[in-house]
């Protein structure tokens, strides 16, 4: 059994350029009259050109772009979620499989369902039939062959950054399209420290050592281990652990409040 630490800098990094590759178009964003986004979005970090070899995983056809959303329906994503991929390293999507995002809008808030599928099941005659089926955030479409996790499709090479590149990357692609009150993981800030604005009221004992981490066992299962701030009401600190088996890069999660700002 082995641990290895990583500097909290590379994992925002890596964070911040899939944020930017996963970016809607104007067409599939909210109503222009809401509050745009305060967050400082940084630019995509000139680092990760070394990260891996640039490959494409393919995109849509100019013919295949969805029409302009309309309040309140599903609607299919021109993003291509896979080209979060390209420049990621340890990561690959399996071969003849295909990510795709499904996008509901409201004039308030929208919400985002990413399936992972076979290839040959992916036209757009086959994801618009998912469409008739979808009624509202509760009941998001589900195109046929769609996988129950996305993270099934996903392959490595198992190294310790791999895991911990896949636990930010599943988070970031059960984000896409979510607004208003489906943002979660949006509020979150990865942390190695813990902050000193505020005071917390801790529900553990303080954790001595808060940066990010991930254990490989003897049999090949890995642990993955990282802290981040809720930074908006109620504003709290979040211990995350997923645990992948041998053999996938899906995994049992835990995300838990371990201390809350007191007012």
């Amino acid at each position: 059994m082995s641990i290895q630490k990583f500097p909290l800098a590379t994992i925002q990094k890596v964070r911040q350029y899939i944020k930017g590759i996963l970016v809607l178009p104007e067409s599939e964003q909210k109503i222009s009259s809401l509050p745009p986004s305060t967050e400082d979005e940084p630019p995509e970090p000139d680092s990760l050109d070394s990260l891996g070899d640039l490959f494409k995983f393919g995109g849509w056809m100019e013919e295949d772009r969805p029409t302009p959303q309309v309040a309140g329906q599903w609607l299919i994503s021109a993003v291509n979620p896979a080209d979060a991929l390209i420049k990621l390293p340890g990561l690959q999507l399996k071969p003849d499989f295909r990510l795709v995002s499904y996008l509901y809008r409201s004039e308030s808030e929208g919400f985002g369902k990413t399936w992972a599928l076979p290839e040959e099941l992916s036209s757009m005659g086959y994801l618009e039939q998912a469409l008739v089926l979808g009624e509202g955030p509760e009941q998001p479409p589900q195109p046929k062959g769609g996988m129950a996790d996305f993270m099934m499709a996903i392959a490595g090479d198992r190294s310790p950054v791999s895991f911990l590149i896949a636990s930010i990357l599943r988070r970031e692609l059960e984000e896409v399209g979510a607004l208003g009150q489906y943002c979660n993981w949006t509020h979150h800030r990865l942390i190695e420290t813990v902050p000193t604005r505020v005071t917390w009221q801790w529900r553990m004992e303080q954790p001595k050592d808060l940066s990010p981490k991930v254990r490989l066992f003897e049999d090949g299962r890995a642990a993955v281990e990282f802290f981040s701030c809720r930074v908006v009401a109620p504003s709290s600190i979040f211990r995350h652990v997923d645990q992948y088996s041998a053999d996938q890069y899906t995994a049992n999660s835990i995300d838990r409040s371990v201390a809350i700002a007191k007012r």
